[in-house]
């Protein structure tokens, strides 16, 4: 059996599990300066997920594709310690102020250019965005077959795949033919550590644009050592409408933003009495809190 070639969309974002009170700013937007940039949590799931698959079937390669700005190539570098193959960063100005729509039609369209491939690996949403919609749209674009809500790959040929669903109500398996899209909960293992051998093979992975930039002189490996380059994909290499990439392509309109703090506030100690509680049952009524 040959390889199966596996394609992993993932997104760098701000961890928003660490808000603070100058997360937001005046304008209601993310304060992206004070939050760490991190590999969105479910899509090292669908990593993992990945990884197993290569594991298990020989020749299968791992190929990361993200689309942001350049600084999202340290999540490409991230997915090369753990075990992938190689990166493809989709960066240019035309795709700032993508939504869900415009992001996978960019994405659809990278994908198009990348050539033929198996299965493409996604997470089931992202952690700034919480929307769920990029995976299945970009399997729509593409006129893929697609499985949500994937835990475990069970079994995997080049014709056919086997996934494990974990639903509100239990689980479901589910076969499917190949070439398809899968999205990944955080219900499944979670992703393996870096490799020390692959960190130190990968450290000085590149972009062409990181290259030009950096101040290191390290310029010599990249032709002695061509899995150090990894691949920018600008608007220019993708067949696509200017009317559908970036804020022109984006249908989705933020009306309003709402900054909210929470504060602690006195304390009140209650009784286990029912008197106690029943104070409590009126002052949370009359509040509005419940009712």
């Amino acid at each position: 059996m040959k390889g199966i070639k596996i394609i992993v969309l993932a997104k760098q974002v701000p961890d928003t599990r660490n808000v603070g009170k100058d997360a937001m700013k005046a304008d209601g937007t993310v304060n992206r300066a004070v939050l760490p940039a991190i590999f969105n949590p479910e899509d090292l799931n669908a990593l993992e997920l990945a990884l197993r698959v290569k594991d298990e079937v020989p020749g299968s390669t791992v190929t990361i594709l993200t689309m942001g700005p350049g600084r999202a190539a340290e999540i490409i570098r991230e997915g090369l310690y753990r075990g992938a193959d190689g990166g493809i960063l989709l960066t240019d100005r035309a795709f700032a102020g993508s939504d869900t729509l415009a992001t996978s039609y960019a994405l659809s369209q990278a994908i198009k250019e990348m050539g033929k491939f198996d299965l493409i690996v996604a997470g089931r949403q992202a952690i700034d965005g919480d929307t769920a919609q990029v995976g299945p749209q970009v399997a729509e674009k593409l006129g893929l077959n697609q499985v949500t809500y994937v835990e475990a790959i069970l079994k995997v040929d080049k014709s056919q795949i086997t996934v494990r669903r974990r639903l509100d109500n239990g689980v479901e398996t589910v076969k499917a033919p190949l070439p398809m899209l899968l999205t990944v909960n955080s219900s499944a293992p979670d992703c393996r550590s870096r490799n020390a051998k692959l960190l130190m093979k990968y450290k000085h992975a590149r972009t062409v644009t990181e290259r030009q930039e950096a101040t290191e002189d390290y310029l010599y490996l990249y032709d002695s050592r061509p899995f150090l380059n990894i691949h920018e994909m600008t608007v220019s290499e993708i067949k696509s409408e200017p009317s559908q990439l970036g804020l022109a392509g984006s249908p989705t309109k933020v009306k309003r933003i709402e900054n909210v703090i929470l504060q602690a506030k006195d304390a009140k100690r209650m009784t286990a009495a029912d008197e106690g509680i029943n104070d409590l049952m009126k002052e949370l009524i009359e509040s509005h809190v419940i009712g």
